[in-house]
């Protein structure tokens, strides 16, 4: 183990609720706080042991979600927090920021994770410059200083599809897919969810036909004159919904391990975060896992044998799978963001629950997981895991 500077000890998630749905009256530490204590007593580790806690969250508003995550969960008073905005990808780049604690001695037990309660977000105003004038209210920031690069994301996915020929159908069928496997896995789920305000498994999954996708309605289109096939649309069903909820994981160094007897799961083997193209922020997921592969030293994802990508669209998952030479039915096993729904900053922390999990159920020890997550403004990131 030592050859390891981080090990996973544990990790939890929450369901999955839908904006407005059983978490509707939950703040992000009310949602949080719960998955820390689970993560503790599956670990076996007393709270006073944990030494950070840096949680990725992208509607706060500011504040420190992470300290409020810390003190409502009954961490010690002295536990560092760091709260991460990278908005997709900030549960994911949490968990790295978490790694280089513990490699560069700040700490040595570390949760790390991502929550969003999206139905508790504050609302957004713009301050007026000048006495009189009103509050512009605005539902989302700039990613991007020039407009010309910062599209809707709907509308940036939609020309996407339409460039590169990824028709309604093939989207429609990919998000099927996913609702019908999160449907056939509720059970294999139910040991990584902890049950908050009744919830105890993803409230979005449902029973699915092309037949019922084709009669969805259209969500976006290309606006380039030059792609403005209207079967290459983005229904309602090809978008992942908006979405509370929860993911961490507790980390470890070796000695911490030895020092409080955890018994280690999984060793982490690489990550990386990185910019893309802003104006299609989508195929950044792709370049942070090639990243990651070449980090962890490898050649093809044939060596990974668990992939997980939070796939906001129905046409993201299918770009990664092209990509990367993956058959698009090999990735999100068990039902991938389009069922669970898009807790901003905790989506691509649950990816990785989800390959840790899904290691730990149907692999051999050796096996490796990839988890990776695209966000506004061009950013990706991926880490890569492998049990023990």
């Amino acid at each position: 183990m030592s050859e390891h500077p981080a090990l996973i000890a544990a990790w939890a998630r929450s369901a999955v609720a839908p904006h407005g749905g059983a978490f509707a009256t939950l703040q992000a530490h009310e949602i949080a706080a719960p998955v820390v204590l689970a993560l503790l007593a599956r670990a076996g580790i007393p709270a006073q042991a944990v030494e950070a806690i840096v949680i990725g969250n992208a509607l706060g508003a500011g504040g420190n979600p992470a300290r409020m995550v810390a003190l409502a969960a009954g961490l010690p008073q002295r536990c560092a927090a760091f709260s991460v905005d990278t908005q997709c990808c900030a549960g994911l780049d949490a968990m790295s920021m978490a790694v280089g604690l513990l490699a560069s001695g700040q700490a040595s037990v570390v949760i790390a994770g991502g929550v969003e309660a999206w139905s508790r977000a504050p609302i957004r105003q713009t301050r007026p410059l000048h006495a009189g004038e009103p509050a512009l209210a605005y539902e989302r920031p700039a990613f991007a200083p020039n407009p010309a690069q910062d599209p809707d994301l709907l509308v940036s996915a939609a020309d996407y599809a339409a460039a590169h020929h990824l028709t309604r159908e093939a989207q429609d069928a990919y998000a099927v897919h996913s609702h019908q496997q999160a449907l056939a896995s509720q059970s294999d789920l139910a040991d990584e969810i902890v049950h908050i305000h009744g919830l105890h498994q993803d409230a979005y999954p449902r029973a699915l036909t092309l037949a019922r996708a084709a009669r969805m309605p259209v969500a976006a289109q290309a606006t380039t004159p030059q792609h403005t096939d209207p079967d290459c649309a983005l229904s309602t069903l090809a978008i992942s919904t908006r979405a509370d909820g929860a993911g961490l994981v507790l980390l470890a160094t070796p000695q911490a391990c030895h020092q409080w007897g955890l018994t280690a799961q999984a060793s982490w083997t690489a990550s990386t975060s990185l910019g893309d193209d802003p104006a299609t922020p989508l195929v950044a997921a792709e370049q942070a896992a090639r990243a990651a592969l070449r980090r962890a030293g490898l050649q093809t994802m044939a060596q990974i044998q668990v992939v997980e990508l939070h796939d906001a669209f129905a046409v993201q998952g299918l770009s990664f799978c092209n990509a990367l030479g993956l058959d698009p039915q090999r990735i999100n096993r068990r039902g991938g963001g389009l069922a669970r729904g898009h807790p901003i900053g905790a989506s691509g922390a649950i990816a990785l629950v989800r390959v840790l999990a899904d290691l730990q159920r149907d692999e051999a020890p050796g096996a490796r997981g990839l988890a990776a997550v695209a966000g506004a403004g061009g950013l990706g990131a991926a880490v890569m895991v492998q049990r023990l």
